[in-house]
Order: structure tokens, then sequence, then C-alpha cells
């Protein structure tokens, strides 16, 4: 006989044993005590937090027999039967799987039967936000004269996706997330009562992953009773999750902060080489980030649940890098984390979020060892030598070239060209008037990671230069290209569609044109890297 999970065996039964709703079940005892039942009830929250096992509760409460005041007593023949899953009075219906309108017709019609031992017949519709609107309107009937002996409790992870009318006929009841704190002392508690070995730092990444839910944390801690051999350790943990160390996300920062890009590069792929999500490494890298934003923004130290060691790093690391840059930072990878779920290549998009944040530290460095000069000397003061010209750095906006690892900070015309189009499919799914925007244009020069668009049109080159269509252009040729470009735009002559016409296809136009490579690309994402012209004889 299989075993029952954790989350089942540890599912609250009583309103005292539920942790961190207070504020729901204070409301629903009173009530209780007062016999002020309400005949439906919304329960609302992030899943995990309890919704079910409140109405499973309050199912309990409502029939049961005992003389106590406090109740569900969980001892009486009705608490015991709807604690086991036997009574017929309890009725539980999956919303995403039931969600037509026969399904609730047919409801509507089994209402009517008395319960068959309890004093109410109790119908949970969990996920009631996936019923159809004709569905929600056959059930709005029976919420406006519900039969005396049915309660209904309706649990939704997404209320706002809920008609108003269903809203305004039922008690709503909001559940919070819980805390950590709150989570760690039942996962204890757990370990303690099932003779569970478990390291704390271990637990308190358990609590951490789950974010606010019960049941996340109780399953999670149930697949590692079968991983771990003995004691559940924090690699194992960190195994299963696919995380890395703190050590390992500190040091990535440090990359950054000295602007080590070759090496950053590294310790992003090394990660996922080892097993690492991809997509977990950067919501671990922003985790990180933001404790330093609230470090630097005084104050932010005491809302860290983190090491003294690991705190005195962070403590270190905020000091050197000025709170515009880290917002600035912040949001490249937040960023990224988006456009890992569109990319083809998931790393790509927060390689790309590191070269860029080392790149704000590079530019403003040089800029402030080569400040602009005045347009003439001033009077008395003698123009620097050429000499000293020369030695004074040059503003540039390509990253320092790491040894041994070839740059591909400007590609050339020709190649631009040639991936116009897949830039154009990368914009697409992001802004399709972006995309529309684009067609009236064409490179026409690349300077460095300068790429120029000539448009045919002022209000349309107008439209691309406001800041967050260029930055949507410039992410995508990055992305295309393999390397962060900007974009400069300029008119272009009014014949230039005919100019355009004429120009002779490259060897890129010519391979984009070929069925087998757009289906590569359109279906796989993939492309144009290079042409290579087979050798003659």
């Amino acid at each position: 006989m299989a075993s029952q999970a954790l989350y089942r065996r540890w599912r609250p039964q009583t309103f005292a044993e539920v942790i961190g709703q207070e504020h729901v079940t204070r409301t629903l005892r009173n009530a209780l005590a007062d016999g002020r039942v309400s005949h439906a009830y919304l329960f609302a929250g992030p899943r995990g937090t309890g919704k079910t096992s409140v109405a499973r509760i309050l199912a309990k409460a409502v029939n049961c027999t005992s003389d106590g005041a406090e109740k569900p007593c969980s001892r009486c023949p009705i608490c015991i039967s709807l604690t086991e899953g036997r009574s017929l009075d309890l009725i539980e219906i999956d919303a995403a799987s039931n969600r037509g309108i026969d399904e609730i017709r047919d409801l509507r019609e089994k209402v009517n039967f008395a319960p068959s031992e309890a004093r109410y017949k109790i119908y949970i519709v969990d996920e009631v936000h996936m019923l159809t609107n004709e569905a929600f309107n056959a059930l709005l009937k029976t919420l406006e004269e519900p039969p005396p002996h049915i309660i209904f409790v309706l649990a939704t992870t997404e209320p706002h996706r809920i008609p108003a009318t269903i809203l305004s006929r039922c008690q709503r009841f909001d559940f919070h997330r819980v805390t950590l704190q709150a989570l760690l002392s039942k996962l204890r508690r757990i370990c303690q009562e099932e003779g569970i070995t478990i390291e704390p730092a271990a637990l308190e990444l358990i609590a951490r992953s789950a974010t606010g839910s019960f049941r996340d944390a109780e399953s999670l801690l149930d697949q590692l009773v079968a991983f771990a051999d003995e004691e559940i350790t924090l690699p194992q943990v960190q195994a299963l999750l696919g995380t890395v160390p703190s050590q390992v996300v500190g040091e990535m920062v440090d990359h950054i902060l000295d602007e080590e890009v070759a090496a950053g590069l590294r310790l992003i792929n090394q990660a996922i080489d080892d097993g690492t999500d991809p997509r977990q490494l950067n919501r671990q890298l922003l985790e990180h980030l933001r404790g330093l934003l609230l470090i630097r923004t005084g104050g932010g130290a005491s809302l860290l649940n983190v090491t003294e060691e690991h705190l005195a790093r962070m403590n270190a690391q905020a000091k050197k890098i000025p709170a515009q840059r880290l917002v600035q930072t912040i949001k490249l990878f937040n960023e990224a984390g988006l456009n890992m779920k569109i990319g083809f290549q998931p790393q790509l998009p927060m390689e790309l979020a590191l070269v860029e944040a080392t790149l704000i530290g590079v530019e403003k460095e040089r800029a402030q060892r080569s400040p602009p000069q005045p347009a003439s000397p001033s009077k008395g003061r003698e123009a620097p030598a050429p000499s000293e010209r020369a030695r004074r750095p040059l503003p540039v906006r390509e990253p320092p070239a790491s040894p041994g690892v070839e740059s591909k900070a400007s590609a050339p015309l020709e190649q631009v060209r040639g991936r116009w189009p897949q830039v154009l499919a990368a914009i697409k799914p992001h802004s399709r008037n972006v995309e529309a925007l684009l067609k009236s244009c064409e490179p026409i020069a690349v300077e460095g990671s300068t790429v120029t668009l000539g448009f045919y049109y002022a209000f349309h080159k107008e439209k691309i230069e406001e800041p967050q269509h260029a930055a949507l252009v410039e992410r995508a040729l990055g992305q295309v290209l393999g390397a962060p470009h900007r974009i400069k735009c300029t008119l272009s002559p009014k014949d230039q569609r005919r100019v355009k016409k004429e120009r002779p296809k490259t060897k890129y136009d010519i391979a984009a044109e070929d069925p087998l490579i757009q289906a590569a690309v359109q279906k796989y994402g993939a492309h144009i890297a290079d042409v290579q012209t087979p050798p003659s004889g």
C-alpha cells in the first residue's frame, strides 16, 4: 500500500492548527459561535496557503455534533467521517476539469437533495475561476436562492477572474502567504515527529524555495526524504532544486563589480554545466542584488536572513557599487529573467545582462578619467601637449576584449543586413507596432557597435527613437548578433526604396531565401552565423 504524502498527513484538522491565517480562522470561529454561518464563501489566495484545508475544517465545524464550545471536535462520528473522506455530504469539485455549463446544471439538480447524515451539505469548488461564463451564470441562480441545507465554498488563486455578480453573493476571505518563520516552525515540527534528520541550512533553503506555500515545502521535504540516505544535507537540497551555493552568486557579483566579463561568463556556464537551472541561477542573483540594494539604501541588513560571513561579504559589495548602478543592474537581470521564458538559449539573456552590467561600470570609469574638454583653451592656460592628449583614454562603448576571446562587438554591415529579418522576428512577440515601424527602414551603416538605420519617413524615425522602443531594438540586435549593439536613426533619401531594390543580394540574403533555412529560423529559432562559399575546383 502506498504511503500517504507528508502534506496530506500534516493537513490541519482544526482552526487552531491553521498557521498564518488568523484573520480568517478567528472570523469563522466567531461566526460559528454566534450562529451566523453564511451560505457562500470565497477563499482567495496563493496556492498552498490552506484554502481547501480551512474549507474542510469549516465543513466539520458546521456539522459537528459535540456539545463543547470548540468546534470541530474531530471526535464525533460526523467529524471522523468527514476527516476520513467517507461522508457523502462533502462534495469537492475541481473547476479546472469540470468547468462547463453541463456540470453546473448537474450540480444545481443535486443541491436540492437533503444531506445524508450531516446537517449541511458542503460544496467545495476549487479553482472556481476556471468556470466558463455560461457556467458562472448557471451557478449564480443557485447562489441567489440556495436551499437552507447547502453551503458553498469557492476557492481560487485568481479572484480577479471571477464575475462581480458571484463575488457580491459570497463572504470573501483573502489568504496570505505564510512567513518564513512560520514555514520553518512547521517543518521543524514535522521533522521531529517523523524522525527526519536534516541540516538547519537545508531546512531553511526548503522553506525559502517554497515562497510561502506549506504544500510546496512539505512536498519538497517528502521528496528529499526519499532522495537522502540518512541525513538531508544542504548540497542535496541544492542538487534537487538546481540551485548554486551562495558563495557562487557572491563571486558572480564580484566579477560584475570588478568588470571581469570573461570570468563572469565562465562562472555562469560552469554553473549551468554542473546542472544548475539558468532561471533559478538568475533568481538567486536577483535576490542577492536585492539584498545589496536594501543594505545600500540603509537599514536593510535586518531584513536579510543570511549568515554573518555572507552578510559581511554583501556589506563590502554594497560599499563598492553606487546605488544608481545597482538599480540599473537589477533591472538588467530582471529583464533577463523575463526573456529567458521565450529565448531559444536560456542562459543567453543572463550572459547579455552580465556584459551590459559590466559595461555600465566601464563607461562610468572612463567618463570620469576622460572628462569633456572645452572647445578652446581658457585664457592664460596652455593647451595640453600632444603627448598628453595621446595618453588620455578615449570613451568607447565596447567592453575590453578578454585574452583568448575573439571580440564580437562589431558586426559588418553585410551581416547585419542578412540577419535583419531575424531581428524583426525577435521583436514581433514583444511589440508588433515596433516591428511594423522597422519595416520602413534598413541598416545602412555600422560603426563600431553602432548600427545606423535609414528610415523613409520622419514619423517612423521619431517613434523608434523613443527610449522604450530603441531599447527593445537594441536588445533584439544584441540577441541576434551575439553582442551588445546600439542604434542610430537617420532619414534616408526619398528614392531609398528604389536603391534598396537595386542593391545586389549578399550571400546572407541568398542564404535567407533557402526554404530549409527559413524553416529552421521559424520553427527552431535558428540564425545565420556565417555563410561559407565552397572552394572552386
